[in-house]
């Protein structure tokens, strides 16, 4: 158990009987810092409040604006980087993002260490790649650099709510990158803009899939603009 903000949900609606909670929170990760090239490197166990306070993000705005209409405020107190990275639920706001910047995550287990890019954690709705006896224990964010980057998102609700679309775009150069999430079952990389027609969207409480079709046309081009303008 990392924030158990979602846990505990699943926990009182029964979709999750687990026979021990083990509490992370003595694990020492809970510190963020920079790397000697630049990266900024995220422990599993900093809550998203203290990354979205952090001093150090200021190279990293689109994450920091991404945060402010993440759920609320009483939520991001509590829940983690590697809690929201690990629960396989497409309607997060950073797994797209965080893809879309190539960032990478530390993985522990018995055998060791690995690692791997954050849109390589999931595998389906629910679903990663994790094995049951491994843990994300660091979130590696590569320098922003040069490239500009933006992500949107459409609620039907509140401004943090759960989204029926979100869509994060970086720009390097001439070359883009987009990952789409919410309206497919996982964080999705588009190989061009034109690939957008072709994705199979899925259907689900906010929104058909017609109608999530038309949001991507429309928030497609509103993120790439949005990134164009993006102050580094």
């Amino acid at each position: 158990m990392s924030g158990g903000t979602a846990l505990m949900l699943m926990m009182k609606a029964g979709v999750l009987r687990p026979s021990r909670l083990v509490n992370l929170r003595r694990l020492g990760l809970d510190q963020i810092k920079l790397g000697s090239h630049g990266e900024l490197q995220i422990g599993a166990m900093v809550t998203l409040r203290a990354l979205e306070k952090s001093p150090l993000l200021k190279g990293w705005r689109v994450i920091a604006h991404t945060l402010r209409t993440l759920s609320n405020v009483r939520v991001r107190n509590v829940a983690t980087v590697g809690g929201h990275l690990a629960h396989g639920d497409p309607h997060m706001d950073l797994p797209p993002l965080l893809s879309a910047l190539g960032a990478t995550v530390t993985i522990a287990g018995p055998k060791g260490e690995r690692h791997s890019p954050v849109e390589g954690i999931y595998a389906g709705y629910l679903e990663t790649t994790l094995a049951r006896d491994e843990l994300i224990t660091q979130l590696r964010l590569p320098p922003l650099g040069d490239r500009r980057a933006a992500y949107l998102k459409c609620t039907t609700r509140s401004a943090d709510d759960w989204p029926a679309l979100g869509v994060a775009v970086v720009l390097d150069g001439q070359r883009t990158s987009i990952v789409v999430s919410a309206a497919t079952d996982k964080p999705t990389r588009l190989a061009s803009v034109e690939a957008a027609e072709a994705l199979h969207i899925e259907s689900d409480l906010h929104g058909s899939a017609a109608y999530k079709k038309q949001l991507l046309r429309v928030y497609l081009t509103r993120a790439i603009h949005e990134a164009r303008h993006a102050s580094r």
